[in-house]
């Protein structure tokens, strides 16, 4: 065996190795694989604080207040602020169609300032407009300073602090738990819906319908303005950041793992390219997602404000109808991280169709019976599929379209779906006008369901 001492002497022997007599044991090589410290590694930050989710934290707070003026909060002021102006509900109907088509033609402008500035102003701005419109429907004395109000004001103020805005601004900051991240911010709407049926209900029992507004206006401030303000950043680029929260050496590295993960949940990995108007409108992918989502619009944004109607129309007391509201919302609370998580790791456009599924049976099933088991059961499955109706949409945009020009594919989807989402409330008010009943607006609604659930099965991401 060949070794070396300090006093340099070299010996042959064919003998069992044994340590030498002198100070120094055998030196083995460790340096592969390891760094010198001329050399450091650099240090990761995945064990720090990621900034993103203050960007979260902000869109929940966001989502809490654009609650105040969707369709099924308005839903519960349908009776009470009818009989006090002489509306019928069709009539009533036409305000949420008018504010669904403001923000559908505001869309395309957001989004391009959204691409360009980020949501910082976008959010503040708007939580001030819709707070300031909030508290003037409290001095509504007719109809048409209400629609009004709500066209001029809470319209454009939600479009400008809403869910396009908000989600967008996430999805640049995540992309590997993208799925996660909507979620969590997505449950200050649902926690919002699950109390506002009560909330509402309560204030316009001891303060009259427009000192419930009054309220509404003063907690969207409080919400929205100055959080957006001190904390909503652009980009983590912007900061010095990447996505995720990951360090240069990490995203290096999972390269290969990020592909296959984005190919297996139907994302298109290395996605972040700058895509024009025309190139997108120019791909079938997004004339697919626009009709997917847009066919279904229509019978939600019905249902959302004609819900509370519907079950007491049917005998049920009141609070029953502010119970389904709440089951509803309940399940929109708790099901969004589900359907997030799952998204990370299944097909996107397969999860779209399930929830569809499950929401066409929910209806089905509540309309089988008028008793309260299957209206409750119902309207329990028809929640989780809408759980997963505003994570799954944004899901599948930003994972097809990438982070760079997400803004304006955004908006100018959402000028066509809600094309399609404004004809709901007016179908659903002026079907009961003509039937005096919404069993047949609610059994359409369970055909477009399922056919958004078929039209899914063909959704795959663009070629660029």
């Amino acid at each position: 065996m060949f070794r070396i001492c300090s006093d340099t002497t070299i010996s042959f022997s064919f003998e069992p190795w044994i340590p030498p007599p002198c100070g120094l044991a055998p030196i083995l090589d460790t340096t592969d694989n390891v760094p010198s410290s001329n050399n450091p590694e650099p240090a990761t930050n995945e064990s720090k604080f990621f900034y993103g989710w203050i960007i979260v934290a902000v869109g929940f707070l966001a989502h809490i207040a654009s609650a105040f003026s969707i369709s099924s909060t308005l839903s519960v002021f349908l009776k009470p602020l009818s009989q006090d102006l002489g509306l019928s509900r069709g009539a009533f109907s036409l305000i949420r169609s008018g504010e669904i088509l403001i923000g559908a033609a505001a869309a395309p402008m957001v989004g391009t300032l959204l691409d360009r500035y980020g949501g910082r102003w976008l959010i503040a701005a708007g939580g001030l407009i819709s707070g300031l419109g909030f508290l003037l429907l409290g001095q509504a004395r007719d109809f048409w300073q209400f629609m009004f109000v709500r066209w001029l004001l809470v319209s454009p103020g939600d479009t400008l602090m809403g869910s396009m805005v908000v989600n967008v601004s996430i999805s640049q900051w995540f992309v590997r738990m993208r799925g996660r991240a909507l979620a969590l911010a997505g449950m200050g709407h649902g926690l919002a819906k699950v109390c506002m049926p009560v909330a509402a209900a309560s204030l316009i029992l001891y303060a009259g319908w427009r000192g419930a507004w009054v309220v509404f206006g003063l907690v969207t401030l409080v919400l929205v303005v100055g959080p957006s303000l001190l904390f909503m950043r652009r980009r983590p680029e912007d900061m010095g950041l990447l996505p995720d929260g990951r360090s240069d050496a990490q995203q290096a590295t999972s390269g290969l793992a990020n592909k296959a993960e984005s190919i297996k949940s139907g994302a298109r990995a290395g996605n972040d390219f700058l895509w024009t108007r025309r190139e997108a409108l120019g791909t079938s992918a997004f004339w697919l997602i626009v009709i997917t989502f847009g066919v279904s619009h229509v019978g939600v944004t019905g249902l959302n404000l004609h819900v509370f109607s519907f079950v007491s129309d049917q005998g049920h007391p009141a609070m029953v109808a502010a119970l389904v509201m709440s089951i509803i919302a309940i399940m929109q609370f708790s099901t969004p991280m589900v359907w997030g998580l799952l998204a990370e790791r299944v097909n996107v456009a397969r999860l779209i169709m399930a929830k569809f599924v499950i929401q066409a049976l929910g209806i089905l099933l509540a309309l089988s019976d008028p008793g309260l088991v299957n209206l409750y059961a119902g309207f329990f499955l028809y929640g989780i599929g809408m759980g997963g109706t505003a994570i799954l949409a944004e899901l599948i945009w930003a994972n097809y379209f990438g982070r760079v020009s997400l803004g304006k594919i955004r908006g100018m989807g959402s000028l066509f779906t809600s094309a399609f989402s404004a004809g709901g409330p007016p179908f659903f008010g002026l079907l009961f006008d003509f039937t005096q009943s919404y069993n047949l607006s609610f059994s359409i609604f369970i055909g477009m369901l399922f056919a958004s659930a078929f039209l899914s099965l063909f959704l795959h991401p663009p070629a660029k």
